[in-house]
């Protein structure tokens, strides 16, 4: 069994590569790992003075696949049959996958509960690990950041405005389709 493979273009024009893993994803066990808790996290931050938000480059394309089940992962397009090295997003897995080894890289970091300011202890970690982050993605001690579609600092936490007129804009559903769409931007 092999999965599709395409494009979509990104916000910023660009094209994002694409495998429709949906029905490898029903035949595959769960990765039970946890996943941090996103009102928990908020809790931890919002009350603290600067915020430095990093974002990993090629995030769970860092992950190798074991060998012997690349396989499994294998995509078609029109010059053939591929089996990947590394992990993709839409692979059910890939977030818990990629959680542990964050977890796992940082384990000192997060034993010792800092949430305060370690910029150059992760940056430190990162390289060690031949993590990249993407600087467009990046935030360095700044008062308040974006974070997973809220605001946070000065210990507040409110809904991205550019989120809210989404929703506001957001033409009235008319048909079961158009609310599913807008229940899953919600």
């Amino acid at each position: 069994m092999a999965s599709p493979f395409f494009f979509i273009k990104k916000k910023d024009g660009k094209l994002r590569p694409v495998q429709d893993y949906r029905l490898l994803n029903k035949g595959t066990i769960p990765n039970k790992y946890p996943l941090p808790l996103i009102g928990e996290l908020i809790d931890q931050i919002k009350d603290a003075k600067y915020f430095t938000k990093m974002d990993i480059r090629w995030g769970y394309n860092n992950i190798r696949i074991k060998e012997g089940d690349k396989w499994k992962a294998a995509f078609w397009m029109k010059y053939g049959l591929f089996e990947p090295t590394v992990m993709f997003f839409g692979l059910c897995n890939s977030p818990a996958t990629f959680q542990a080894f964050m977890n796992e890289i940082f384990h000192d970091l997060i034993r010792e509960g800092h949430v305060i300011l370690v910029t150059e202890k992760v940056l430190k970690i990162l390289r060690e690990n031949h993590l990249m982050l993407k600087p467009t993605k990046c935030t360095f001690e700044a008062p308040e950041v974006d974070y997973l579609g809220l605001i946070v600092g000065n210990g507040q936490v409110r809904m991205d405005p550019k989120k809210v007129e989404a929703i506001t804009e957001w033409p009235v559903p008319t048909n079961k389709k158009g609310i599913q769409q807008f229940l899953g931007f919600c």
